[in-house]
């Protein structure tokens, strides 16, 4: 069995997903109403909890979610 994750992590992924979908503009679409659920509930999210993560670290998760890691990334 694998490691069990933080929060945090639960939080992050689930961030980044849903930032994503944001960025491109398709949190309105099939894909995201079908793969994004069932990630909140796989995880045992809530979608307010998602969004004050992302909230609160705007920058990381959507440098996140354009594919660039903090290494490739401008870090302050």
């Amino acid at each position: 069995m694998g490691k069990a994750k933080s929060l945090k992590d639960k939080l992050y992924g689930a961030a980044v997903l849903k930032m994503s979908f944001r960025l491109r503009g398709d949190e309105d679409s099939p894909a995201f109403k079908f793969v994004y659920p069932g990630v909140l509930r796989d995880l045992e999210l809530e979608d307010a909890s998602v969004e004050k993560y992302i909230e609160e670290n705007r920058e990381a998760v959507e440098r996140a979610a354009r594919g660039s890691t903090p290494a490739q990334g401008a870090r302050e």
